[in-house]
C-alpha cells in the first residue's frame, strides 16, 4: 500500500534510492576493501500500522540513526540476526559476536554509511545543502521488531503516520544479503522532499 503518492512520485523516489544504494555500495567497498553491489528492488510508502500487519514479529538487529536537522526523522536499517552474524564474519574473517566491540562497531558503521549516503543522495537531487543535514551517532538495538519500531515512534514525539520502506539487497563478493531500510519522517519532511524534487 502506497499512501498518498502517485506512481511517478514513487518511481522518482525509488530511482533516487537506487542511486543512493549505488553510492553506498561504493562507500562500503572502500570501507571493507571488498566488492559490494547494492540495489533497492522495491520502495513503498506504507502506514505505520501496516508494518505490524505485514511483518513477522521476530528478534532483529537494528541500526538507528536520527536525522536531527534538514530532512528530519529517524532511519532504521534492520537485519535478521543470522545475516548480521554472517555479515560480520564476511567482513572480519572470524566469527565475531555482534555485541562485541568489533561487531557493534562494524554494524553501526554499515548502518551509518547506508543512512548517510541515502540522505546525501536525496539532498543532492532536492537541492538541500549537506551542511543542513545533521545525523546522530548510530546506535545498535537488539529486540523484537515491533518493540524497536514502537520505541522509535514514541521517542520521536510528533511523527507522520507513514514510513518509507525500502527492500535493500547487497552482495559482498557474490555473497548476497538483504535488509530492510525505514525512513520515519517528522511531519512535513516527506512533503518538503517532494516539493524540492518538483514532483508534488
Amino acid at each position: 500500500m502506497n499512501i498518498g503518492l502517485t506512481n511517478l512520485q514513487l518511481d522518482v523516489l525509488k530511482e533516487i534510492c537506487n542511486i543512493g544504494a549505488g553510492n553506498a555500495a561504493t562507500s562500503l567497498s572502500k570501507f571493507i576493501n571488498k566488492k559490494v553491489d547494492m540495489s533497492v528492488p522495491c520502495a513503498r510508502i506504507i502506514s505505520y500500522d501496516s508494518i505490524y500487519d505485514k511483518l513477522e514479529d521476530r528478534a532483529v538487529i537494528a541500526v538507528v540513526v536520527r536525522v536531527l536537522e534538514g530532512i528530519e526523522g529517524n532511519i532504521l536499517v534492520i537485519f535478521n540476526e543470522e545475516i548480521a552474524k554472517n555479515l560480520i564474519e564476511s567482513l572480519t574473517g572470524s566469527k565475531e559476536n555482534i555485541f562485541d566491540e568489533m561487531g557493534t562497531s562494524l554494524m553501526c558503521e554499515i548502518g551509518n554509511i547506508m543512512s548517510g549516503t541515502f540522505l546525501e543522495t536525496i539532498a543532492k537531487f532536492a537541492n538541500f545543502t549537506e551542511e543542513s543535514l545533521t545525523l546522530s551517532v548510530p546506535a545498535l538495538c537488539y529486540d523484537m521488531l515491533t518493540a524497536i519500531l514502537s520505541t522509535i515512534f514514541i521517542e520521536s514525539g510528533q511523527h507522520e503516520d507513514f514510513v518509507l520502506e525500502l527492500d535493500t539487497e547487497f552482495t559482498i563478493e557474490d555473497d548476497k544479503k538483504d535488509c530492510l531500510f525505514y525512513f520515519i519522517p517528522v511531519p512535513g519532511s516527506l512533503d518538503n522532499i517532494l516539493e524540492k524534487l518538483k514532483i508534488n
